[in-house]
């Protein structure tokens, strides 16, 4: 594995982790509020901060809250919001996933939501192992406009166990979306892990080592 033709994506949730992951060798950084949730939307002090400290992209979580991703009328307007701020600020993409009542992912929505986050880049989050049928899914957010990546560990705790969905989600995305495998991925199992799925991206918390 020739780690300068991989992108490896940190997830950090302070400016110092941040700071770190630039420090350690990370392409670029997800930056959240609140992990231990899954991720919501960072302080926009922090998103401010990291835009005048970083030298590298920076991909911007846009989730009101935990729990479900199924989001009320003040919810999706306070995202909407927030995509806003991050495009004015000049920020290279957003992360955001939004299922429907009948847990699966909510195509209005999100096509509202890459439409308005243009040109900036956009990752369809996580919320995609939520869905029954990802397979699905997958061909129809191919459909929408400026949807730039999707963030997934193949229905599974971890990119290993899943990655037979993860490979078969990347032949069916080619070269109009990355497929952006995550799920316990470090420095330490990079390899291993690359070797098994062969992508072009890799997402972890710890993927440039630690971070604190």
């Amino acid at each position: 594995m020739k780690k300068q033709n991989i992108i490896l994506e940190a997830c950090v949730e302070t400016l110092e982790q941040a700071i770190n992951a630039e420090k350690n060798g990370a392409n670029r950084i997800e930056l959240c509020g609140d992990l231990s949730v899954g991720g919501v939307t960072p302080n926009l002090d922090l998103i401010a901060k990291a835009k005048e400290n970083l030298s590298i992209p920076i991909m911007v979580m846009i989730r009101p809250r935990g729990g479900n991703f199924i989001y009320t009328k003040s919810e999706f307007d306070k995202m909407k919001k927030e995509i806003f701020y991050c495009k004015n600020l000049g920020i290279k993409g957003v992360v955001f996933g939004i299922l429907d009542s009948e847990n699966e992912v909510n195509f209005e929505q999100t096509a509202v939501l890459a439409e308005l986050a243009f040109p900036m880049e956009v990752t369809f989050h996580k919320a995609i192992d939520e869905i029954s049928n990802p397979i699905k899914s997958l061909h129809k957010l191919l459909n929408i406009n400026n949807i730039t990546r999707i963030l997934t560990s193949g229905k599974s705790k971890t990119a290993v166990e899943g990655s037979d969905l993860i490979r078969e989600m990347m032949v069916i995305a080619k070269d109009k979306i990355t497929i952006l495998p995550a799920g316990k991925i470090t420095n330490k199992n990079l390899s291993e892990v690359h070797q098994l799925i062969g992508a072009s991206e890799y997402h972890g918390r710890k993927i440039v080592g630690n971070l604190d």
